[in-house]
């Protein structure tokens, strides 16, 4: 009975020093996992999305509000984000949930997002370059036809950034500039969750 209560002790005090090394290697966050932190916080946004045809000759320009909520994540690796869309008459028009990871590995970001009013799930990578941030991305529009996406954060300061993603319905042989454009203006620079 001795010799079992012992190796018991033994098993459950050896992968101690396992864990203790591993959290030792943890290194802290990199400086390009902050490439995101100009959205933490919580902004104003107006969106403004391309319209045609007949329907924008007869209806115009939708207008499209919403806040956008952003924190850190992950100890310093990431950021998580909700935006929030809604018409003129506040009817919802897009809630969206995303985790934007930055992987050292692969000195990029990925992100997971969830659109809550449509029940989809999407995937995208991000990098920085040239004071801007590129998300490449697929998604599907509101008829259902699925496309690929560039999305460019710029003109970021502190109190507000622009946002523009062009889309593509043929693999990228061709695009629709400015499918969708936003504005955001910092109402704080925390947010809650």
């Amino acid at each position: 009975m001795k010799t079992l209560a012992l190796l018991l002790c033994a098993v459950l005090i050896l992968p101690m020093p396992t864990l203790a090394q591993q959290v030792d290697a943890v290194t802290p966050a990199p400086a390009a996992a902050r490439q995101f932190d100009f959205l933490i916080g919580q902004w104003d946004v107006e969106v403004t999305p391309k319209v045609g045809g007949l329907a924008a000759m007869i209806h115009g320009t939708p207008r499209l509000v919403g806040t956008w909520k952003a924190w850190r994540a992950l100890d310093g690796l990431g950021v998580q984000d909700e935006l929030r869309i809604v018409d003129s008459a506040g009817n919802p028009r897009n809630l969206t949930h995303t985790l934007r990871l930055y992987s050292v590995a692969q000195s990029q970001w990925t992100l997971t997002g969830v659109e809550a009013y449509r029940g989809r799930s999407f995937d995208a990578t991000a990098v920085w370059a040239q004071d801007a941030m590129t998300v490449a991305g697929t998604g599907v529009d509101g008829e259902g036809k699925a496309y690929q996406s560039r999305t460019r954060f710029f003109g970021i300061g502190t109190d507000h950034f622009n946002v523009q993603q062009d889309r593509s319905y043929d693999n990228g042989a061709s695009w629709d500039e400015a499918a969708l454009t936003m504005e955001a203006r910092r109402v704080s620079t925390t947010a809650s969750r």
